[in-house]
């Protein structure tokens, strides 16, 4: 199957000639049926350069909802069985687009909220500003093992858990493609808005998926982040400007630069290693970040506290907390030239030092030799 393509024609008629199973995610911007009954006005009198196309029209409810069960289906197709699907819209089809996808078998994972920091005003009716749009984010099954970059987004976000409200600007400014001085696409989505989705749910060498590939954001943001696309697109003028800006971009070259990778993904380091390499000695005291609880290093990697209790580092730390679980490497803190180091930090240093083809013995395990008093 031929990737790094648009193709110009019909979704549903395009969606159908692609094989079965054959891409790992579908980013999808269908069109919102926006119902606009004529001409929207600004109150100077000036004209909005709304979504009035002509792609953007239904004759009914029913007619919408037909075009979606047809693409969506097809979606569903192409769709890898560990595949999943983001789809995007407004308070106009977003509840008609969820039902169908939970319909089709489609499993749901998140609606997540597209807080516009700058959006357009109101300029009919009495009622809240439109400020937000909704992506409902849905696996292929509910057995699906969908990809969800877990440690990327929490870096994304100063190391807090990343929430399902997204607060970006709309598109605007550079970003924006314009001919003759107006809006190329009514509805072009920010990059910034791309970026988040293919950063958590998509990994190096994917294949991503736009049915409604508009002028390319899509396309553009799955390049720079080194994944493949694939984009449908009816209209050709703007089938050449999405050609044109995806050209233009260039990928990032080293995949270290891509996203934090997920910690199963880093190369396994024992406990026993740290007192193998000389990081951690036998006898060092390791205590927790408040100082409540302290255990000694026995030779064999386990711990032991003055109570006899013992255990390693993982089931000693639920066991003193009376936890069922407890992840020791964040748990567990030493004492190294006056400072509380967290044992972590050894094992990043190891994997640092493999990865660069050392001894894996950096100045922590100098370090060792000194203070160890908790």
């Amino acid at each position: 199957m031929e990737k790094d393509i648009v193709i110009q024609g019909d979704c549903v008629s395009a969606l159908k000639t692609l094989p079965t199973a054959s891409v790992d995610l579908v980013f999808a911007d269908p069109p919102y049926n926006l119902q606009l009954g004529g001409m929207l006005a600004r109150p100077d009198h000036s004209t909005v350069d709304a979504v009035d196309d002509a792609w953007d029209k239904f004759d009914s409810f029913a007619a919408y909802d037909a075009f979606s069960q047809a693409w969506l289906t097809e979606a569903r197709r192409v769709l890898k069985p560990d595949g999943a699907i983001w789809v995007i819209g407004s308070y106009h089809n977003i509840f008609r687009l969820g039902r169908i996808l939970q319909d089709l078998d489609f499993w749901l994972l998140n609606d997540v909220i597209w807080r516009k920091t700058n959006p357009m005003p109101n300029f009919r009716g009495r009622r809240f500003t439109n400020a937000h749009e909704t992506l409902i984010w849905a696996a292929r099954s509910k057995e699906a093992r969908y990809s969800f970059n877990y440690e990327a987004m929490k870096a994304l976000n100063d190391d807090v858990q990343m929430r399902s409200d997204w607060e970006l600007p709309i598109c605007t400014g550079h970003e924006r493609l314009k001919q003759e001085g107006r809006k190329a696409h009514p509805t072009q989505k920010p990059e910034s808005l791309l970026a988040r989705v293919l950063l958590s749910s998509t990994n190096r060498g994917d294949i991503v998926l736009d049915p409604f590939f508009g002028t390319g954001t899509t396309g553009a943001v799955a390049r720079r982040l080194n994944r493949h696309f694939i984009g449908i697109e009816q209209d050709e003028g703007y089938v050449a400007l999405a050609r044109d800006r995806v050209a233009a971009v260039a990928p990032i070259q080293s995949a270290d630069l891509l996203a934090t990778p997920p910690k199963r993904a880093k190369a396994k380091v024992p406990f026993g290693s740290l007192i193998e390499r000389g990081m951690i000695q036998p006898g060092d005291v390791l205590f927790d970040a408040k100082r409540r609880f302290t255990a000694q290093v026995r030779a064999d990697g386990s711990l032991v506290t003055t109570a006899k209790e013992s255990g390693s580092i993982h089931s000693l730390g639920a066991k003193l907390q009376s936890q069922p679980s407890c992840n020791g490497w964040t748990f567990w803190h030493v004492s190294r030239n006056g400072q509380d180091v967290p044992i972590d930090q050894f094992r990043d240093e190891i994997r640092a030092a493999d990865a660069a083809g050392g001894d894996g013995c950096p100045s922590s395990a100098a370090a060792s030799r000194n203070s160890r008093q908790p």
